[in-house]
């Protein structure tokens, strides 16, 4: 998915950014499963948008990145979904790799079992290996 930048502008304009961000959730298009929760500011929405590939903002880096930048795990868009407020939208996303920087397809990988935080998932690659 790629808009032009007059169609993102638009989109940009309806959504509401809270102390400058939207929440962004991104969602394995097919398998609707979490892989990852992050912030947007403008400039992240309207690259998403304009290039189908995610960019956030980060907050700790205190800068914008584009998923994938570092790892070669990008994530294409396929879809984008906007809360009822405006301040938040999920995005249908095609992962490359993995999303997480831990190493895992989601960063959702620990659940709750019998009172307990276990990992769930299985690593896909090894982070020391691709970040250093």
């Amino acid at each position: 998915m790629k808009l032009s930048m007059d169609r993102a502008r638009e989109i940009a304009k309806a959504l509401k950014f809270k102390d400058g961000l939207i929440t962004a959730i991104a969602r394995d298009f097919r398998s609707k499963d979490v892989l990852m929760v992050a912030n947007m500011n403008e400039e992240a929405l309207l690259k998403t948008l304009t290039t189908g590939l995610m960019h956030y903002w980060s907050r700790s880096r205190k800068r914008l990145w584009l998923k994938g930048e570092t790892s070669g795990h990008y994530q294409r868009v396929r879809g984008v979904w906007v809360d009822c407020d405006g301040d938040a939208a999920v995005f249908d996303v095609e992962q490359v790799g993995a999303a997480c920087h831990e190493g895992y397809y989601s960063c959702f990988y620990r659940k709750l079992r019998r009172g307990k935080l276990v990992t769930a998932l299985k690593r896909k690659f090894d982070p020391k290996k691709v970040y250093g």
